[in-house]
């Protein structure tokens, strides 16, 4: 698993008191008592296996990529902790030592998750069976006829397997933590097919969440990647499309809930990139985050 890496915290996507409501989403605005905005909680952050307490939290940030779509993100959770071999959720180390988080988090509290999922080999599985729909069904409303035929040519050709790559988090956790978090998925997945489990990808599929500032006259519309990181990752998409979750959140946000920030409008972005070029992604995730 990853190594224990200390990360600054500006700001939690959410007061994770809420954390029982099933139906919340990355767009529900802060808790009133929980961030005033300009303060820094220091946390120290693992890597570690998915295990079965979690899968309530791996669920609630499968549910802010899909938001109102019906997708089973609780069965998903299960499916990815069944295959703890590969992927890591992370997790506050527990290290007995009280810090500035402790109020703002409840014990158990799963902060991130990074993994992959076979969406060909599980085609079968109703939440892969829905998740692979609704791709589908966003690609005939929202992708180019084009860009729709490659979708859905590679959906339909299992002899060239997909992996869903997950690769989830709150909000300002920075993205340094995603270059020890991909370094140990891609390790996983390398061990998984040496054993000989299908893990041996064409294409990894990733539904990326960034935020729109949309153009105005003389001004180019400016995009807002959530996951820093992940900007780069859809620059080297092999195809791509996108669409508005406007309509599907409680409200727009701005990336720190600050007042007085601009109001931006959240996207989703579908990228399908060859899985043989995930190394060289996460050396360049390495130098951008070095500003290399």
């Amino acid at each position: 698993m990853s190594a224990s890496k200390r990360k600054n915290l500006n700001a939690m996507e959410e007061d994770p008191s809420d954390s029982d409501s099933e139906t919340s989403s990355e767009d529900d605005g802060p808790h009133p008592d929980a961030y005033t905005g300009n303060e820094e909680v220091q946390i120290d952050f693992e890597g570690r296996a998915p295990i079965d307490p979690d899968c309530h939290g791996i669920s609630q940030l499968l549910q802010r990529v899909f938001l109102k779509a019906h997708v089973n993100t609780m069965q998903m959770a299960d499916m990815i902790i069944a295959q703890n071999f590969v992927g890591s959720v992370i997790c506050q180390c527990d290290d007995g030592m009280e810090s500035d988080a402790d109020d703002m988090c409840e014990d158990g509290t799963i902060f991130g998750i990074t993994t992959v999922l076979n969406i060909t080999a599980k085609k079968d599985s109703p939440c892969i069976e829905q998740f692979r729909s609704f791709v589908v069904q966003k690609a005939e409303k929202h992708a180019p006829d084009s860009v729709l035929k490659h979708f859905r040519d590679v959906l339909g050709n299992e002899a060239r397997p997909i992996g869903y790559l997950i690769n989830e988090r709150f909000i300002n956790i920075p993205a340094q933590i995603s270059v020890p978090l991909l370094e140990s998925l891609y390790k996983e997945i390398n061990a998984a097919k040496q054993k000989g489990m299908p893990f041996n990808f064409v294409y990894f599929l990733m539904i990326i969440k960034f935020y729109r500032k949309e153009a105005k006259k003389g001004k180019p519309k400016e995009d807002t990647y959530t996951n820093a990181e992940e900007e780069l990752i859809a620059t080297n998409a092999v195809n791509s499309f996108e669409y508005s979750v406007a309509d599907e959140c409680d409200m727009g946000m701005s990336g720190d809930w600050l007042e007085g920030d601009a109001s931006l409008t959240p996207y989703r972005k579908v990228v399908l990139f060859d899985a043989k070029t995930l190394p060289a992604l996460i050396l360049d995730i390495q130098k951008y985050i070095n500003g290399e």
